[in-house]
């Protein structure tokens, strides 16, 4: 948890609203007066029919995008005002991406999946960083696998390599994007299994998007978008 601060709240948005197409004639908007707040260790589904707006809120949660109006809190840190290197840097420090497809590097073994996020902020590799790799693989009980070619693992072990580099840099925010929208029901009870265990242990705040009701109930609250609203 090195990254975490003192302060249990991780995200805060308050009055955030995004429109697409500003000032032309086609402009619209996509959320409305969104508020939301997510602590350390919580757990939280995101629920929603397709075109709900959840992919827009999970991109301005990530920083890959900017709300149009309001203010959006990590970890603490006021971003709206930040500049894009800013962004970046919070991003890199704060928050993990886990999506529905596990976006490995196939070519790469798994335990170079792990490392690329630590060498990227290091400039290069070190003993350190190849031990936290082994470690996070051995967390989701893959380290007899760590110099397999990740192409060639399952798609459940795939999305297990993605979770642990998504853990690579401590972040205190975990985005999950329907992460288990590909995989049949035991790998998909296994990656969420996974992302809970780091969710109580680790103190890591999650946002898991999900099109299943029966997962969704089984995380700490659940948040409904429905036309760019929070219901």
């Amino acid at each position: 948890m090195d990254n975490l601060t003192t302060s249990k709240q991780v995200v805060k948005l308050s009055q955030v609203c995004k429109s697409f197409n500003v000032g032309k004639a086609n402009e619209i908007e996509i959320l409305h007066s969104i508020n939301l707040e997510l602590s350390r260790g919580e757990f939280c589904a995101v629920v929603g029919p397709s075109g709900s707006g959840k992919s827009t809120l999970l991109n301005i949660i990530g920083l890959l995008d900017r709300p149009t109006q309001g203010q959006l809190a990590i970890n603490g840190e006021e971003t709206t005002t930040l500049v894009d290197q800013e962004l970046t840097r919070l991003r890199g420090q704060a928050i993990g991406f886990v999506f529905q497809h596990h976006h490995l590097l196939s070519a790469f073994t798994a335990l170079e999946n792990v490392m690329i996020p630590m060498m990227g902020a290091m400039g290069h590799s070190t003993y350190e960083i190849t031990e936290k790799a082994k470690r996070l693989l051995a967390s989701v009980d893959l380290l007899k696998y760590c110099n397999q070619a990740s192409g060639s693992l399952s798609g459940g072990q795939q999305q297990r390599v993605a979770v642990a580099r998504a853990l690579a840099m401590n972040p205190a925010l975990l985005l999950a994007d329907e992460p288990t929208g590909n995989l049949d029901t035991k790998s998909a009870d296994a990656v969420f299994d996974l992302l809970r265990r780091v969710s109580r242990e680790e103190g890591t705040a999650v946002l898991f998007v999900t099109h299943n009701p029966e997962m969704a109930t089984r995380c700490d609250k659940t948040i409904q978008v429905i036309d760019g609203r929070i219901i």
